[in-house]
């Protein structure tokens, strides 16, 4: 913010001081989605980690799994995502221990939304999809803003390609402007077909997003614990 005092600004140039700027924040790419449903759920991350016109890494996962039953996708600033990720990973680790049993998906979705608002002075710059079993064995999607407000559903996208993302889930698991409004928002569906629509929307994307590519990791979380798929992706 420049504040000025009679028409002159307060940014005044010394001679012989040279000026630099703080930037704490720098998007590192990646893109998420996931999709919840009766008894499962999927969450999908590519594993393009880059900066600008520079690719770091074509390997790094941006999936991490919390229990059994939550996994929490994380892209944004990767150093922000691993400050994250790391103390969201010892509370729950911290939770199991004060309290004998595992944290629930709900528990762990209320959690990092409080670790998320308490830094809302200086917030964390990424985009946390966290998705999980409740305690009905029922598939739930958690999404975030920077500062930890949390919205509830049974679809998401987000990350650099997240505006390509969410329509491609609006229409084949939502069905928006494609049924009658007094039929059912979503579609029957079940893990296969969601991982279908998550590949489908995954290898348009790439198309179109040069932060987005090389692999999709996707982890398919049902009561029987979680499984791990890979996707390939274009690599240029």
């Amino acid at each position: 913010m420049d504040i000025s005092h009679n028409g002159q600004s307060s940014k005044i140039q010394i001679p012989g001081v040279k000026r630099y700027d703080f930037q704490p924040y720098e998007s590192n790419g990646g893109s998420i989605v996931a999709i919840a449903g009766n008894g499962f759920a999927v969450i999908a991350a590519d594993t393009r980690l880059s900066s600008e016109y520079t690719i770091h890494t074509r390997n790094q996962n941006k999936l991490f799994p919390l229990t059994a039953k939550t996994v929490l996708g994380s892209t944004g600033c990767w150093s922000d995502t691993l400050a994250l990720t790391s103390l969201v990973q010892i509370r729950t680790k911290m939770y199991e221990q004060e309290h004998m049993k595992i944290m629930p998906t709900e528990a762990a979705a209320h959690m990092l939304s409080i670790l998320m608002y308490n830094r809302r002075f200086f917030p964390y710059y990424v985009s946390n999809i966290l998705v999980g079993l409740d305690i009905e064995n029922k598939g739930v999607v958690y999404s975030y803003d920077p500062i930890g407000h949390c919205e509830k559903s049974m679809y998401k996208a987000s990350g650099s390609a997240g505006s390509l993302l969410q329509p491609v889930l609006d229409s084949l698991i939502g069905a928006k402007n494609v049924v009658a409004q007094k039929c059912s928002p979503f579609t029957d569906f079940n893990k296969e077909r969601a991982v279908s629509i998550a590949s489908d929307a995954f290898i348009s994307a790439a198309e179109r997003d040069i932060y987005t590519g090389d692999t999709a990791a996707v982890n398919i979380i049902t009561k029987d614990g979680c499984e791990v798929r890979e996707l390939q992706l274009r690599k240029d």
